[in-house]
């Protein structure tokens, strides 16, 4: 009993670890490229080594860190074959959670409306509240908070956990590059479409909106013409 208790500590505190060295990838506290010393992480975490070290292997895993030839790891740089790789992955998950969402609406009686429709409503508003504050960190979690609420809304757990192992690496690329004021808009576009139940049109919206985030993302980072 109390191996298992230890056991069950020691995977909470490497959670938590794994989660304060994400954030700070992501927020750009740890940039990219810079090499991650466990120790030193430790450190500043207040955390034992044993817990970082599984933290910093399971987000290599995840794909945000990478190994250094002889020792440790460093904080994963973004090439233009990993973005496009990104979108290749995620444009048919994101297309179909729309239309399972857009089904699940319309599956609905007329005065009901399916859980998770308001908290999507609601990610648009802390959007548009970030984008007036000039917040761009905030505005990066809300938008990534869009994409995973129509993930959630369309009831599919398989789904949610293919979009999961995405999600962390969607976050970090979309707060490297700037979100133009028509993607703002097309996020609202995507949600009427999937709050009137209309599953084929919230799919062509997301297409469309998946595609030009990759062309904004390679013009942004590679002042790359996505059409080469």
């Amino acid at each position: 009993m109390a191996g298992s208790k230890e056991e069950a500590s020691r995977t909470s505190l490497s959670a938590q670890a794994r989660e304060a060295v994400r954030q700070r990838i992501v927020d750009r506290r740890y940039p990219l490229g810079s090499r991650l010393v466990e120790r030193e992480v430790a450190e500043e975490l207040r955390m034992s080594r044993v817990p970082v070290r599984e933290a910093l292997r399971a987000l290599v895993a995840e794909g945000l860190l990478e190994l250094l030839p002889h020792s440790g790891v460093r904080v994963r740089r973004l090439e233009r074959s990993d973005v496009r790789h990104l979108y290749e992955v995620w444009e048919p998950l994101a297309v179909q959670a729309s239309r399972l969402s857009a089904r699940r609406v319309a599956a609905c009686a007329p005065d009901d409306e399916p859980p998770g429709l308001a908290a999507l409503r609601a990610t648009l508003g802390h959007a548009e509240q970030a984008s007036d504050a000039d917040d761009g960190a905030r505005e990066v979690a809300a938008h990534t908070a869009f994409h995973e609420g129509i993930v959630a809304l369309s009831g599919n757990p398989l789904l949610a956990r293919m979009m999961e192992q995405l999600s962390w690496q969607l976050q970090l690329l979309f707060g490297m590059r700037a979100e133009p004021d028509h993607m703002r808009a097309q996020h609202h576009l995507i949600y009427r479409h999937i709050a009137a139940g209309d599953e084929e049109t919230a799919a062509a919206s997301t297409l469309l909106h998946v595609r030009d985030s990759q062309a904004v993302a390679l013009r942004s980072l590679f002042e790359e013409d996505p059409a080469h």
